[in-house]
Parts: structure tokens; C-alpha cells; sequence
């Protein structure tokens, strides 16, 4: 009768464990798999996007225990998502209650702009928590918790943070219309500025015409022409370099800094790779150079770069920082 009893014990525990592992799929390009929940741990893989994965542990607050090819790791929440199971035909009116309360979480959510400069995103709502990034002027957030005196809970970069209250200002409620699951958003059209053309063939004809002169005082002077000529020339040249050829970045420009984002890898003319560490992630995303600035479009915020360089970038805002080229 004793071991009918352990028998009956050890399968309801075994039936537990079977009904805690759940199925999720990863959202992030290269998903790292850590050794431990802390995220300075040692990176024992990584998984790819759309991949399923199981869930064995999910209480901790930032991470997920899975399994991981025979063995086990620990994964940011920020990147993957629950499958839900196949709705049973007998029960329609719990699927549809579930597909209406989605909506209703989406709805509860304010969109404001930010008046600061360089408004400071922290990990808690308290004055003396962790700086997890910062906001520039006339960015767009959506409040998610509003119930603080102080802060508002907003929706950043692949994760959430607290902000003071007073320095957002309502736009109006996030329609659930708009809400984008891909990480990285579509790129603007580019208004085209005519000054640095209009400014190049003014210098041209400025140029042309000296050189004009130079040779018709000359005097047959074929030494004075030829010197006249290639200065003329080389000034045209880095007047074209300056303004009118595009700016191109290509590499892997990186920080040692103590920043969310830690490395752009500039692939091609319009596609960068970007490293998360705050959420412990890498994704793709979109980008335009206009002048020398670049540009990346990431959900609700815009990364801006400062070319100073070819081998120096200078950020601002998320990416305040210096960035080499390796």
C-alpha cells in the first residue's frame, strides 16, 4: 500500500513538470542563450528567429529557463513569445473571450511626447534606480501604468522603463491598429536638399572662369596654364567629395561603454545589425544617412549616429557613446 502511495505522489509531481514546460518562439534575428539568469553569464549558444523552444522555468522576472539541445539555459522574456495551442471545437466561447481581451490591454495605453532634452528612462520608479537609457525632445511613448504619483511606465526599445511625469505631455490613446510585431520599423522617405548642388555648380562656374582668364593672360605661358589648371582641378575635386558624393558606412563600429546598445554592423547601404545589451539581444533594423548623421528606425525611437569619421561614430540619446571601427 506504501509504494502504490510514492507511485501515485511521484506521477502527479512528474504531470506538473510535463504541464510547467510550455512552448514559446523567438522573436529576436540570434537569440543568446545563457548559462545562468544573470545577464553577464557565459553565452552557451544561441537561437535562431522562429525557432520553438521549451519552457522549464518561468519565474524569474527577466528570464526563462528552456531547454536547449539536451541541455538547459536561461533566455531574455523580451524575445519570445507563448504559442498558443489549438482551440478545441467544443469551447468557442473561451476562444472568442480570449481574442476579445487582447485588444482591451492595447487600449489602455496613452501615447505622449516627451519635453525634455535627453529625458533619463530608469529601471524602477524611484529617482535613485538604474539609468537604462534616455529619451531625446518630441519622441513619441506609450504610457502603459500611470498609477505612480511621480512616474509613468512607458514602452522603450524592446523593453519597458519609468519616467517622470513631468516632463511627458498627452498625444492621444495607441490605437491597437497601428501596434507593429516586427522589431524593426520602415525607414521614411528622405526630403532632398538641393543646397550642397546649387552651392557645387555655383564654385564650378567660379572655378571655370578663373581658369578661363588664366589663359587668355597667360601669354602663352604653358607652365602658369598647367599649374592654373590642376589647382583648379583639385579644388573641384574636394569640393565634389565634400558635397555631393553620399556619405557611405560599412564594418562593425563598436563601444566599450556602458550602454544599451553596444555595436552597429553596417552590412549593406541600407541594413544594420544592432547588439541590445540591455536585453541581452541582436536585430536588424532600417537606416538612412542624411548629412552626417545616420539614422536607424527602431519601433518608437530613433537611434541617431554622428559620423565624424571614417573610423569614429558619435551617439546620442539610447546610443550616447563613442564607436571605433574594429
Amino acid at each position: 500500500m506504501t509504494r502504490i502511495f510514492f507511485l501515485l505522489i511521484a506521477l502527479s509531481i512528474f504531470a506538473n513538470r510535463l504541464n510547467a514546460q510550455e512552448l514559446y518562439r523567438v522573436k529576436a534575428d540570434k537569440l543568446r542563450v545563457r548559462e545562468s539568469s544573470d545577464p553577464k553569464s557565459k553565452v552557451i549558444g544561441n537561437i535562431g528567429q522562429n525557432e520553438s523552444i521549451t519552457v522549464l522555468d518561468a519565474n524569474n522576472a527577466k528570464f526563462y529557463k528552456v531547454k536547449f539541445k539536451n541541455r538547459e539555459g536561461w533566455v531574455s522574456k523580451d524575445f519570445v513569445e507563448k504559442i498558443a495551442p489549438a482551440a478545441k471545437p467544443t469551447t468557442p466561447q473561451a476562444t472568442t473571450a480570449q481574442t476579445d481581451a487582447t485588444p482591451q490591454k492595447s487600449a489602455s495605453a496613452d501615447m505622449y511626447r516627451v519635453t525634455a532634452d535627453d529625458l533619463r528612462v530608469r529601471q524602477q520608479a524611484d529617482p535613485k534606480s538604474k539609468i537604462v537609457g534616455y529619451l531625446p525632445k518630441n519622441e513619441n511613448v506609450a504610457v502603459i501604468d500611470s498609477s505612480n504619483t511621480s512616474f509613468y511606465k512607458i514602452k522603450v526599445t524592446n523593453g519597458e522603463g519609468w519616467v517622470s511625469k513631468e516632463f511627458l505631455v498627452r498625444v492621444s490613446p495607441v490605437k491597437a491598429t497601428v501596434e507593429k510585431t516586427s522589431i524593426a520599423a520602415s525607414v521614411p522617405q528622405i526630403k532632398k536638399d538641393y543646397t550642397n548642388i546649387i552651392f557645387f555648380v555655383v564654385v564650378a562656374l567660379i572655378l571655370i572662369t578663373i581658369l578661363y582668364f588664366s589663359i587668355k593672360y597667360a601669354s602663352g605661358n604653358k607652365f602658369l596654364i598647367g599649374f592654373s589648371a590642376i589647382v583648379i582641378l583639385v579644388i573641384g575635386y574636394f569640393c565634389y567629395i565634400t558635397f555631393i558624393q553620399p556619405k557611405v558606412v560599412t564594418g562593425t563600429f563598436a563601444s566599450n561603454e556602458d550602454i544599451q546598445y553596444k555595436s552597429f554592423n553596417f552590412k549593406s547601404k541600407d541594413s544594420v545589425t544592432v547588439a541590445d545589451a540591455y536585453t541581452d539581444s541582436i536585430f536588424t533594423s532600417k537606416y538612412v544617412i542624411e548629412g552626417d548623421m545616420i539614422k536607424l528606425y527602431d519601433q518608437q525611437n530613433t537611434i541617431m549616429l554622428l559620423i565624424r569619421d571614417d573610423k569614429t561614430l558619435i551617439g546620442e540619446g539610447f546610443t550616447r557613446g563613442t564607436f571605433t571601427k574594429k
